[in-house]
């Protein structure tokens, strides 16, 4: 783990997830294309990359409700380099699949689970043929990751029972009953080492990129939701850290509520935390949470930071968001217990402040040193004491946006504005020529420690190129450059000069 931003100067980077980036098995892998990658935001001192969690998606394909907050996702596999180093061998259905991904400029999630299905059988087939050297690695890593073997188990229960939730699997597997399931591993061995190998890859291959990535002067930013999804391995295990029964209701589920955007708030559906049980494990589940997040990133963007302070508890059966209670969090012992067990002086978080935020959030962040985050888009409603206006952003402990994945990108944000506003907005700024730029350098132009946009606005992409839509399930992650690294070179060129031109070191 390594924070090695200066203060005092100032940065660039880029937010593009992996999965979207060119080259790869089928979409962007941990492969060569982003090593490639890395060595250009080196070349144009761009020194930040910025992705979505890594950690494998629900079956709408969204990373931030994950089976896991520990595992990866086995998309990110590269077939060249375990073909390349004898971990498997070449196979015609992989080959087809790559063909025919040439060119895409969206990915399918069903081709993207039979690749990862298809290289799991490859893995155990040639498994008995690696050296005892490799094998000795592979035992040793999941000794170290006792986190994989729940996963392992979890994920090939969740298989046999059609994909199906926890809470409507067998009563033995349900409660997880320790002799019942012992005996199902015996009986399931191959299925549960094939994913095993699939993660002792995937942490292999990222921690080559991520130490090429330390070479070359590159930080990485990853991203961690706060909550973790109901039908995840994390709530089976863990029963008694979330506020739900042993045999899967939910007691209380989390959300915000209503708001200027929603008249009934929103129901995340998630288990809120059950605090008092974490401050009595010493927040041991968080530690170790935080410990895997670090071994993977440099720096880390912590979704929903105002949960910390205090959050939105809502009945479990609740079918709006609009009867809930803020209840307190222990956020100030949670950090400290978190800086104390990695031993940081300060701890390499941005802190996902957006939104409605109350002093009492404001307060914690700022107690920790923990930059804020701005987005250029929410600043132009007319409003002068808007706090994302590039003139109200004040000091340099934050990070700003042009957008976030969650954002429309800037082209199409711009199209669509309000036309009275966006006639005040060009008076002042003249944005119209070429939105997505005028609005970069305006991020490039504050004081803030560190700037970065998302890679659809360095290139100017409307929103037919948009990674996510809130409030919607179709169509979403699954967007990719169709273009070659070598054809967006003279983008990120012009980026990388604009950066070193506004001292963007």
């Amino acid at each position: 783990m390594r924070l090695n931003f200066d203060p005092l100067k100032k940065y660039t980077g880029i937010l593009v997830h992996p999965s979207s980036l060119p080259g790869g098995s089928y979409c962007g892998t941990f492969g060569n294309s982003v090593k490639d990658w890395i060595q250009i935001l080196s070349i144009y001192k761009i020194n930040t990359w910025q992705f979505l969690p890594l950690s494998p998606t629900d079956s709408v394909g969204s990373p931030y409700s994950s089976p896991s907050s520990f595992a990866l996702n086995p998309w990110f596999l590269d077939v060249e380099e375990l073909t390349n180093n004898n971990f498997i061998k070449q196979s015609q259905q992989v080959k087809k699949i790559q063909l025919d991904a040439k060119n895409l400029n969206t990915f399918q999630f069903k081709v993207a689970d039979e690749l990862s299905k298809i290289i799991g059988n490859l893995l155990i087939d040639s498994w008995e043929l690696q050296s005892s050297d490799k094998k000795d690695q592979f035992y040793v890593w999941c000794k170290n990751n006792s986190w994989v073997n729940d996963f392992s188990v979890f994920m090939t229960l969740k298989e046999e029972f059609n994909f199906s939730a926890w809470w409507n699997w067998p009563e033995d597997f349900k409660y997880k009953n320790k002799l019942a399931i012992e005996q199902w591993e015996k009986n399931n061995t191959k299925p549960i080492l094939q994913r095993k190998l699939i993660q002792w890859h995937l942490d292999r291959q990222w921690l080559k990129l991520k130490r090429f990535a330390q070479i070359k002067g590159i930080s990485l930013i990853g991203d961690l939701p706060f909550y973790v999804s109901r039908d995840s391995v994390d709530v089976w295990s863990n029963k008694s850290l979330f506020s739900i029964s042993p045999s899967g209701e939910l007691y209380f589920q989390s959300g915000v509520p209503p708001d200027y955007f929603s008249s009934t708030g929103q129901l995340w559906g998630t288990p809120v935390y059950l605090w008092e049980k974490h401050k009595e494990t010493h927040f041991e589940w968080w530690k170790q949470r935080f410990k895997r997040q670090f071994e993977l990133v440099d720096i880390l963007r912590l979704d929903h930071f105002r949960a910390l302070s205090g959050y939105w508890r809502i009945d479990g059966k609740a079918k709006d968001a609009v009867s809930g209670n803020w209840i307190n969090s222990p956020g100030k012992e949670l950090l400290n217990s978190i800086k104390d067990f990695l031993n940081v002086e300060n701890l390499p978080i941005i802190a996902e402040d957006l939104g409605i935020i109350n002093q009492d959030v404001i307060d914690l962040r700022r107690q920790f040193g923990l930059p804020g985050m701005k987005i250029l888009q929410f600043a132009f409603d007319g409003n002068e004491e808007n706090p994302y206006l590039p003139k109200n952003i004040n000091g340099n402990n934050w990070v700003v946006y042009t957008g976030t994945h969650d954002n429309s990108t800037t082209l199409s944000w711009w199209n669509e504005l309000d036309k009275n506003i966006k006639e005040t907005v060009q008076k002042e700024f003249s944005l119209a020529n070429n939105p997505s730029w005028e609005l970069i350098k305006l991020g490039m132009k504050t004081q803030a420690n560190l700037f970065i946009a998302p890679i659809q606005d360095i290139l100017c992409l409307d929103d037919s190129s948009r990674i996510n839509k809130p409030g919607t399930k179709k169509n979403n992650w699954k967007w990719k450059i169709n273009t070659s690294l070598s054809e967006i070179k003279p983008f990120l060129r012009k980026y990388g000069e604009l950066g070193q031109k506004y001292n963007r070191v």
